[in-house]
């Protein structure tokens, strides 16, 4: 592998203080501060049919300048700020990326999957490797997004050619819900692999609430407060789920490697959020790490 030092971005996030609860006591005040962000390039070169691919590798947030509350969940989106978000593959958020009503808002192109200049997908920050992810979000009529995990910036290619996709669709109005297989590119599926059973999503314009837990290997989804699906990470089960998808390594050589090593060596990787080209809100959004 070849690695280099790519560039020192200027970016720089506002200093800010946010609160953290102590379970009845004080409050304790918590400093977000302004980092640089430094780029790292580590080339891949072609191996067993593998094309050659670039990993990007960002300065990442320190989750002590995160509000925690007394159950341990860190609130990554605090319905202000874009403190710790940036574009996936960028040192900024993109500009279609705003904060409404205390939600996080992807003001819709209308350009699906292409994802404009001002677009595109955002991430948090920060590695995680075993956590629980908490998140409500709502759609706009016929839209569609998605929450990544696990995910690592390769220089040029989707975020995910090397992440799974929980699923966000509104299910009656956007042609993607009758594709796939029993259902697999529903609300809180697995994108085109496991179906989510029961689907209790509700209709675009509700809110409804989203959990992903993953913990050494197993992965576990959540909708409207029901187990929805499980599956297991760097297993023959994984392997042969990604075979029978769109990431099989006949179709896509690229990213069935990276799925199926998911996380890369340290088994860890970014949370995002799609752009798909539709309206799209969350909020609430709070991680707990379990290592």
């Amino acid at each position: 592998m070849d690695t280099k030092k790519a560039s020192l971005g200027a970016s720089a996030f506002i200093l800010m203080f946010a609160v953290t609860s102590c379970g009845g006591g004080a409050a304790k005040p918590v400093v977000q501060k302004p980092y640089v962000i430094e780029t790292t390039e580590t080339v891949v070169p072609e191996q067993n049919g593998v094309p050659e691919h670039t990993i990007l590798t960002k300065t990442q947030v320190e989750l002590s300048s995160i509000p925690q509350d007394k159950d341990g969940f860190y609130t990554i989106f605090d319905g202000k700020s874009f403190y710790g978000w940036r574009g996936y593959g960028k040192d900024e958020m993109p500009g279609r990326w705003v904060i409404e009503d205390g939600a996080i808002k992807f003001n819709g192109s209308g350009a699906g999957e292409a994802q404009v200049n001002d677009g595109g997908d955002i991430l948090f920050a920060h590695k995680f490797k075993n956590f629980e992810l908490t998140f409500d979000w709502k759609v706009a009529k016929g839209s569609n997004s998605g929450v990544f995990f696990l995910a690592q910036e390769v220089k040029g290619q989707p975020i995910y050619i090397s992440s799974p996709e929980y699923q966000i669709l509104d299910n009656e109005n956007h042609p993607d819900a009758k594709l796939g297989i029993d259902g697999n590119r529903q609300s809180s599926s697995l994108y085109d692999m496991i179906p989510a059973k029961p689907q209790n999503s509700k209709p675009f314009g509700e809110w409804n609430t989203g959990s992903i837990i993953v913990y050494k290997g197993s992965v576990s989804h959540f909708q409207n407060g029901k187990p929805v699906l499980e599956y297991h990470l760097w297993t023959s089960q994984w392997t042969d789920l990604l075979q029978s998808s769109k990431f099989s390594q006949e179709k896509w050589p690229l990213a069935f490697e990276l799925l199926n090593n998911l996380g890369g060596a340290d088994h860890e990787g970014y949370i995002g959020l799609q752009d798909h080209g539709d309206d799209v809100w969350y909020k609430n959004i709070k991680i707990k790490v379990m290592d």
